[in-house]
């Protein structure tokens, strides 16, 4: 998921949006625990959409404060 297709949704989808992320990395590090995950690369993926939805949401925290 791109920066730009993040800062389309609404605060409440982002939250949405990371929940299910959130949700997503916790069955890759499963399945890597168990020897069952074959695309490595979809954790760093994960990871990155996850620091990408928290960073656009501190951003519009810090602009409504201003």
């Amino acid at each position: 998921m791109k920066a730009k297709e993040i800062r389309d949704l609404t605060a409440s989808q982002m939250q949405e949006k990371e929940a299910d992320f959130k949700k997503e990395l916790f069955n890759l590090r499963f399945q890597l625990a168990t020897g069952q995950l074959e695309n490595t690369a979809r954790l760093k993926q994960v990871r990155k959409n996850i620091a990408r939805i928290k960073t656009i949401v501190r951003e519009r925290q810090l602009e409504n404060n201003k």
